[in-house]
């Protein structure tokens, strides 16, 4: 059975899809068993079950509470998602909610950041998985589980730690993209005033960021629980791998804020720049506009209709009057040539 929706499952529809649901021992896949079996074969000795569900409805949860005694705390929260990242223990069973993350169908400076949500329920002798939203399928962690069958021998514990792990690697080709575009908008924002487009784009990619952050960084907390303290089916040796996890989450959230940090400061040095572009063409205007007022006042004067001025009937008056305008406008432009406003 593959990690994809089954439509032959007497569970398989748009709300209640049973993705897989397969007994292991030994750290191999020895049967493809029905939910309504999956307690039996929990029970027993040497084996686990790993079921995966895609949106489930409460009928089919509660048949998964039943079969395993399932908290109804956890199964409340994984029939309602919209969880923040955590870590919940009851009695010898874990319960964590993890939040994935993925680019949109569309290139990222049109589209928007996609998260979806994973919550695992872990005890002795199962895994559950319960994806919501826009979740990548999880094939590629049981294909990886199954194929090292030395690790998979630890069981539960293993595959919650391959779970954690892939959620965790998914955030880098989110990030590399952001920063793939957030270095191409740097090129821009930096030669001319940003556009009104480009300022959304930037207060879009801002807001990813956040929200990215706010779904990787509580999984710090996570991680250092399973590797630091005496947990229900969580082994010593197994804890190792979680400081792994561990170590990844803390580079993706170095990741996004650095990106934050270098895309706030590439738009807060375009605006900068943005207002001394301003500030230039507005000097330049005054500098002309002084300029242009001499010739403008002196023709003023002239043209006044009034019948006595003495220049009037002065031989050289004309060429006069336009030496001083040649003089005094040379002059300002010269002065403001000086002072950098031309």
């Amino acid at each position: 059975m593959t990690d994809q929706p089954s439509p032959h499952s007497p569970h398989g529809s748009v709300r209640n899809v049973i993705v897989a649901s397969a007994a292991y021992c030994d750290g191999r896949r020895v049967a493809d068993v029905p939910i309504a079996e999956a307690g039996r074969w929990a029970a027993t000795e040497g084996h686990f079950v790993w079921i995966g569900l895609l949106e489930p409805d409460e009928a089919l949860l509660m048949e998964v509470k039943n079969q395993f005694g399932l908290h109804e705390l956890a199964v409340e929260d994984a029939l309602h998602a919209h969880q923040r990242p955590k870590l919940d223990v009851y009695g010898d069973s874990l319960f964590m909610v993890l939040r994935t993350a993925r680019l949109g169908e569309e290139p990222l400076d049109g589209g928007r950041l996609v998260l979806g949500e994973t919550h695992v329920f872990a005890g002795p002798g199962y895994v559950v998985t319960v994806r919501h939203g826009a979740s990548t399928s999880y094939s590629p962690v049981r294909a990886r589980c199954e194929s090292t069958p030395r690790l998979l021998r630890h069981g539960e514990d293993f595959v919650v730690y391959a779970v954690m792990d892939y959620v965790v690697d998914c955030y880098g080709p989110v990030l590399d993209e952001m920063a793939a575009v957030i270095d191409g908008m740097e090129d821009t924002l930096l030669v001319r005033q940003p556009t009104m487009a480009e300022v959304e784009r930037v207060h879009q990619l801002r807001r990813d960021l956040e929200r990215l952050r706010r779904a990787a960084s509580p999984l710090l907390e996570v991680c250092s629980r399973l590797e630091r303290f005496e947990l229900p089916i969580i082994d010593a040796e197994m804890r190792p791998y979680y400081r792994d996890v561990q170590d990844h989450v803390i580079r993706v959230n170095e990741q996004i804020g650095s990106l934050r940090e270098f895309l706030s400061f590439t738009f807060e040095t375009s605006m900068v720049l943005a207002a001394a572009r301003q500030n230039d063409v507005t000097r330049r205007l005054a500098a002309w506009a002084a300029i242009l007022a001499v010739p403008t006042a002196i023709a003023g004067l002239y043209g006044m209709n009034f019948e006595h001025m003495p220049e009037l009937h002065w031989r050289y008056g004309y060429p006069a009057v336009l030496v001083l305008i040649a003089v005094v406008c040379g002059t300002l432009y010269r002065r403001f040539r000086k002072i950098g406003w031309l």
